[in-house]
């Protein structure tokens, strides 16, 4: 559609937003080599529709393509992103020579997709500038050619989805390994170069970190070990120290990744065992204040950030757990990454009384520039039952937590904790339960996997069963829960 300008012309009628720069600088050791394969249509996506049809295959006539782009501290990936008026979809309109985004094969008109591992074909257009942002200097887009979208839009109607994405659980791991009596627990397969995988010894500090068995090695802290030989992979893993970050993938995450034709992306890795994450805070405003001060200055690392200090006690920033020298990453869920003061100060005002703050802190600033990826992909909450509703919007964030389909409890008698527990990488619960066998039965927890604390009673329920007057002979006792992604068990605090 078209309307007349000021001046009397004739203009596009565009909803545009600039995600970039013209200046950038690729991240080479990041950057994935682009090449052209006729077969997948990467260089040239109308050959996908004449060559190798095959009708079992969804993807035969309108295949994707994957674009991993990667930016510098303070710059951007090299498109612009547009919204034209009355259709849905998400079109590049501009591709900044020399960027991250013209080597990895993105070209004007391709419409995007799917932001990692994120299907946003439907979404609202400021939605998709949000996650693009919220995913930091990696980032993952499924694009497709104007003149195929269009094709595939013909055949399969508008209210189709065209983006592949992997299935439920099936994702690269971010690892957090911390070296015990036997090392990592881990070792790599000989060769002289790449690609390597790991091999788990049992129960060791790998395993329990939560790498899968046979497990493919990406990065280790946040370098890729791609173009590594097995001597410098031996002695970056040396140099780590006591602890290393791995990503990993398993072989049900390469295989569905091979047949996508997608790339093993960190920015689609959910965290294990993560040392750090960031945190939801929900302040609302009190007479005196929020009780904190904003203040922009440059953190450990020297580069400029928006930093929370002068947190007052008893006011409602401490009371919702914001720490002295936490910097702020995101408000209302939109990310502040390259944002001066003011914006983020009049961002925070727009939010009036009540608002929700992202924050890190510095141990957790320092983890997440070393593994190159946004504090936003691995969000978690600390909001408690009568904080107000969490505006860190879930559709920007995402946990290493399974999805659960049916949460609804019933309430709870104060002082007690209702709990969803989730399977680990060996399929347990990472607790030991135990009774108390004189007087009447309870059945307690004895043991938290590298989570010691006071002990709790089972109390009501395990599972949807009762359990109060389960008659349990001895210990050790084993607790067949159900077989379903995740169990359930309403808790008290066991008495001295």
């Amino acid at each position: 559609p078209w309307k007349r300008g000021l001046g009397g012309q004739n203009v596009p009628l565009l909803l545009s937003s600039l995600l970039c720069p013209a200046d950038l600088q690729e991240t080479v050791s990041l950057a994935l080599k682009f090449e052209f394969n006729p077969k997948l249509g990467i260089d040239n996506p109308v050959l996908s529709l004449a060559e190798d049809l095959d009708p079992s295959d969804p993807w035969s006539l309108d295949r994707p393509r994957f674009c991993l782009l990667s930016k510098e501290e303070g710059k951007s990936f090299g498109f612009h992103l547009q919204q034209e008026r009355g259709r849905t979809g998400h079109v590049v309109c501009r591709v900044e020579p020399g960027t991250s985004a013209q080597h990895q094969g993105l070209r004007e008109g391709d419409r995007i997709l799917g932001v990692n591992n994120h299907v946003v074909e439907h979404e609202d257009h400021l939605v998709v500038i949000r996650r693009i942002r919220a995913s930091g200097p990696r980032v993952l887009l499924t694009v497709l050619a104007k003149h195929v979208h269009d094709v595939a839009r013909a055949q399969r109607g508008n209210g189709a989805h065209l983006c592949p994405t992997l299935g439920p659980g099936v994702r690269p791991r971010l690892c957090h390994i911390v070296k015990d009596e036997g090392g990592f627990g881990f070792s790599v397969t000989q060769g002289r170069w790449g690609p390597f995988w790991l091999v788990l010894s049992t129960g060791g500090a790998a395993e329990r970190a939560g790498v899968p068995p046979g497990a493919r090695l990406l990065e280790v802290n946040g370098v890729s070990v791609e173009k590594l030989t097995h001597n410098q992979l031996s002695k970056k893993l040396w140099q780590s120290g006591k602890q290393v970050t791995l990503l990993v993938a398993g072989p049900e995450v390469e295989e569905q990744c091979r047949q996508l034709g997608m790339p093993l992306a960190a920015p689609l890795a959910e965290g294990w065992a993560l040392p750090n994450r960031p945190r939801c805070l929900h302040l609302e405003k009190g007479p005196q204040g929020f009780g904190f001060v904003l203040r922009e200055e440059k953190g450990l690392d020297g580069r400029l950030g928006q930093f929370l200090w002068e947190v007052d006690p008893g006011l409602p920033a401490e009371k919702a757990g914001m720490q002295a020298g936490d910097r702020l990453v995101a408000v209302a869920g939109e990310s502040v990454e390259g944002l001066g003061h003011e914006e983020t100060v009049s961002k925070i005002r727009a939010q009036g009384s009540s608002v929700s703050l992202i924050v890190i802190d510095p141990q957790a600033d320092r983890f997440f520039r070393m593994v190159r990826l946004s504090p936003l992909l691995f969000l978690e909450s600390t909001e408690t039952p009568d904080s107000p509703q969490d505006i860190c919007s879930a559709s920007l964030v995402e946990t290493g937590a399974p999805p659960v389909e049916d949460t609804t409890v019933s309430p709870v008698p104060r002082g007690f904790r209702h709990c969803f527990l989730y399977p680990g990488p060996g399929g347990g619960y990472g607790f030991r339960l135990s009774c108390v066998a004189s007087g009447p039965p309870h059945l307690f927890i004895s043991q938290v996997t590298d989570a010691p604390g006071t002990p709790w009673i089972f109390f009501l329920e395990v599972g949807g069963c009762t359990c109060g007057h389960m008659k349990v002979p001895r210990l050790g006792v084993k607790l067949k829960l159900q077989p379903r992604p995740y169990a359930t068990a309403t808790a008290m605090p066991l008495d001295p």
